[in-house]
């Protein structure tokens, strides 16, 4: 009968995934094929249920520790259980075609009745072994029940028998030092020195420990006490926290000002930088006015064109390749650069440019149209970028002429023929002769300070460069880039500007359409 096993301690070994357990066998059920351990210890750990029950199907190995005498599982009699067949040691448990588990009995010359068999501590106990099973194990299923404290007594003391039984009865006992044996016996009470009696049987009530907290008021105080004490805030449930790039600044500041410039007039035309700042443009007027006033505060014409040429030349550079191009490495691939200027102010603007371009390592071929009287400022750039190794043409025919102006297109064009106030230089040869190279050429082009209307742009522009502030230009002014040539803040206030600087850290900034 199945009451004959009650009483019995055990161990089951589920495999890997849920460990070994240890407890006496509390029920046994052959149409359902569980068993039922009673004080359960998992692992060598007290489990916290009373009572734990295993299917068939998750026991990969099962020993029998020590088996109770005829009258000490009459306690277990009341409980219902159903009929196993012949008891005995010589059972083991197999597998079913269904995947159940169930006993099957060993060849054995014992009879069916069932058999009084005598203590651990008489007799070695026989190991009952499970077959490998072919499918995955599947988790145990844990049914709690109460138990009377005479049994976890009665558990209690047959569990501090199960090191001293497991030994042969003729094998001797190892003697040990006493210095290893007091660790050990440290390490036993450690491990299964707490009273049974201490252990609640009660589950621990999680919901309602968690009702007691609440978590609002708690994030509440959190938040009261950062905003007295001017901490930064750690965000809130569900709140991603702000990130901030290495160049952003993470402490708060006033809101910011886009709009940092005004003019006098209306704007016809508005633009932005990358950082989103609003530039207006002004007239040609207002832009030689405000040229004219810092003049007169000592910002003379030579200063401007070496300042404009600067700008100029660091752009272009930039435009050729900068560093990659520019480097120890390919001295065989020097740019070149074709500077187209007119006989005026913007032209000389153009040859100071090809100075610095020049003293840069860049081969830079100068046209330039021979007159008899040159301004002065001309004249003083001429004798600058003569020093250089530079190359200037002035005829027409040595202009076309293959060994002074490659008929391949160039690296890049600089143009500065157009000026408004010398609008019939568009009627002469030398500057048709000038434009038509240069859109046979394709070659892009870079003008510096274009005019406003683009009927007197000669040449259709990939970038532009204006000075100070923009101009009103059109579209075949390319993109527009803006230099700094020193203008300080107050010379703009005098002819009612409202300024202040949106260059930042540099002195050529890209300009986009508002």
């Amino acid at each position: 009968m199945a009451t004959d096993w009650l009483g019995s301690i055990v161990s089951i070994n589920c495999g890997d995934s849920l460990g070994v357990y240890q407890g006496r066998v509390s029920a046994v059920d052959q149409v359902s094929q569980t068993i039922s351990l009673t004080r359960p210890f998992h692992n060598g750990v007290k489990c916290l249920v009373p009572e734990v029950t295993f299917r068939a199907g998750d026991i990969t190995e099962l020993k029998i520790l020590e088996i109770p005498g005829p009258g000490e599982n009459q306690h277990f009699g009341d409980l219902h259980q159903t009929e196993l067949g012949p008891s005995g040691v010589g059972y083991q448990v197999g597998i079913s075609q269904n995947g159940m588990g169930k006993l099957v009995k060993k060849p054995s010359s014992s009879s069916s009745a069932p058999q009084n068999i005598p203590k651990r501590t008489d007799v070695k106990s026989q190991d009952v072994a499970i077959s490998p099973q072919q499918q995955q194990c599947s988790k145990s299923y844990v049914d709690r029940h109460t138990e009377s404290l005479s049994q976890s007594k009665s558990f209690r003391r047959r569990h501090n028998s199960w090191s001293s039984s497991s030994r042969h009865p003729n094998q001797a006992t190892p003697k040990k030092s006493g210095l290893k044996n007091g660790q050990m016996k440290n390490k036993d009470d450690e491990c299964f020195g707490d009273d049974i009696e201490e252990i609640p049987d009660t589950d621990f009530d999680f919901e309602g420990n968690l009702a007691l907290f609440d978590k609002a008021a708690v994030f509440e105080e959190i938040d009261t006490y950062e905003r007295r004490s001017g901490t930064r805030s750690r965000g809130i449930p569900n709140e991603r926290p702000t990130r901030y790039r290495h160049d952003e600044n993470i402490l708060e500041s006033e809101p910011i000002v886009y709009r940092r410039i005004t003019v006098p007039h209306n704007v016809s035309k508005e633009f932005c930088t990358d950082s989103g700042l609003v530039v207006p443009s002004v007239s040609y007027e207002l832009h030689k006015k405000l040229l004219s006033v810092a003049e007169k505060h000592g910002l003379t014409l030579e200063r401007r064109l070496e300042m404009t040429g600067v700008c100029a030349s660091q752009m272009a550079l930039t435009l050729l390749g900068g560093p990659n191009r520019l480097n120890p490495k390919n001295v065989h691939q020097r740019p070149t650069v074709a500077l187209l200027c007119g006989p005026h102010v913007k032209g000389a603007q153009g040859i100071s440019c090809g100075r610095h371009l020049a003293n840069h390592d860049v081969q830079v071929i100068l046209f330039l149209p021979n007159f008899v009287k040159m301004l002065e400022s001309i004249t003083n750039e001429l004798s600058l970028f003569s020093k250089t190794q530079g190359q200037q043409v002035s005829n027409l025919k040595v202009l076309f002429s293959p060994a002074d102006l490659p008929t391949s297109p160039v690296d890049l064009v600089i143009n500065c023929l157009d000026c408004p106030e010398n609008a019939f230089l568009r009627d002469q040869p030398w500057y048709k002769a000038a434009v038509a190279w240069a859109n046979r050429n394709r070659a892009p082009v870079l003008s510096i300070d274009p005019p406003v209307h683009e009927g007197e742009q000669g040449i259709d522009a990939k970038w532009s460069l204006a000075l100070g502030l923009p101009l009103p230009l059109g579209e075949r002014a390319g993109r527009i880039y803006l230099c700094d040539i020193g203008l300080p803040q107050q010379v703009f206030q005098e002819v009612g500007i409202s300024y202040h600087s949106p260059f930042g850290c540099k002195f050529v900034i890209p300009l986009h359409s508002a």
